[in-house]
């Protein structure tokens, strides 16, 4: 999906960094040197596309959209009932980060350009790269979470966060970015009662929140190449093998595949939690779904009969060559990363390749 466990040599200098014992320039030495050992790790298992494990992000999301002017970041843990992750080792509790926008937002430097720049760099095939979706710094927040003063009027907050977006996806595209994801859980939190009933609470209507980030993710990728292809990735949460949300697609599927204008879409379905596979009857003709069959959140290894027979049974509510297997999130969407060995990643991705090749043959 994107984010891989960070090895401990990574670890280790990240912690000194923070400290004040390692300077940025040597840092990112070592992030490099085990970047490139982790796209040898995934071209040597057969991946087609990788990414550099985002080995130089402490959270999946907070990142990348920090860089924004105008954007405050708070995280850690907030009040008893704000701990909403679940599952996982109870000792680790964490709330999720939360975003406020305080003034115009602006890019004013670089995200991801030259770090995609290295990756492309180091390997034989493509480079992917994972950004969140802007709607990260509106679901937590709505309307509270951003400022009256920079904008009286919620309209102009959406039509300048899609361009802050849009002026990073060109960029990137400028220097070669041919498979974007963009990540997004808030559609997924949106298939959970609680979640929505949460939405309510700071004034905004769930209803409509689907079709709202819908037409902002379209707003970002619209002037995109025409060989660049964008999937999108939904996930219920995802910190040391604990999740957010629960509840099938169902709520928000005929906006997602229909309205959101991407190629394709990456979606769990490793647990009951994220339903069963009536909502793939709304998959149009034209977009993909990698259906997230292989759990992120533990060890275990999936039997590749099982699989297939998941594969199956998907097939029967939407076409078989409009469908693909994979990971159900990423291994390390925080340096923590979740409760398995680097050794149980590389099966797990090692799997997923094997039943793609016996299913839909080699590539």
């Amino acid at each position: 999906m994107g984010s891989l466990l960070r090895p401990p040599a990574l670890l280790e200098a990240r912690e000194k960094f923070e400290k004040g014992d390692l300077d940025a320039a040597a840092l990112r030495a070592v992030e490099d040197r085990c970047i490139r050992d982790v796209i040898k790790m995934q071209e040597e298992i057969g991946l087609q596309a990788v990414t550099d494990g985002e080995y130089r992000r402490k959270l999946w999301n907070v990142d990348f959209v920090r860089k924004f002017e105008g954007v405050l970041v708070k995280e850690g843990l907030a009040s008893e009932a704000e701990k909403s992750f679940q599952g996982g080792d109870p000792n680790v509790q964490r709330s999720p980060t939360r975003f406020e926008v305080t003034g115009k937002l602006k890019r004013v430097r670089e995200h991801e350009v030259e770090n995609f720049k290295f990756t492309q760099s180091t390997t034989k095939v493509t480079a992917k790269l994972s950004i969140p979706s802007p709607s990260v710094l509106h679901f937590r927040g709505g309307r509270r979470g951003v400022s009256h003063a920079a904008y009286p009027e919620m309209a102009d907050f959406f039509t300048d966060l899609a361009r802050v977006y849009r002026e990073e996806i060109q960029a990137l595209a400028a220097v070669g970015c041919t498979y974007l994801q963009i990540d997004d859980t808030n559609l997924a939190y949106l298939c959970d009662p609680k979640m929505r009933e949460g939405a309510k609470k700071i004034g905004e209507n769930p209803d409509k929140l689907p079709s709202l980030y819908a037409n902002l993710v379209n707003e970002c990728i619209r002037d995109k190449p025409a060989n660049m292809i964008v999937y999108t990735h939904l996930c219920r949460g995802n910190f040391a093998s604990a999740w957010v949300a629960e509840g099938g697609y169902d709520p928000v599927a005929e906006v997602l595949f229909n309205e959101l204008k991407v190629d394709g879409y990456f979606l769990e379905f490793d647990s009951p939690r994220a339903g069963n596979f009536a909502p793939l009857r709304y998959l149009p003709k034209g977009k993909r779904i990698m259906l997230g069959l292989v759990t992120s959140k533990t060890g275990a290894l999936e039997n590749p009969d099982d699989l297939k027979r998941r594969l199956d049974e998907a097939s029967k509510v939407a076409p078989f060559d409009q469908l693909g297997i994979a990971p159900q999130c990423g291994f390390s969407s925080t340096v923590l990363g979740n409760k398995l060995t680097v050794e149980d990643q590389i099966k797990k991705l090692g799997l997923v390749v094997k039943v793609a090749r016996d299913v839909w043959g080699a590539v």
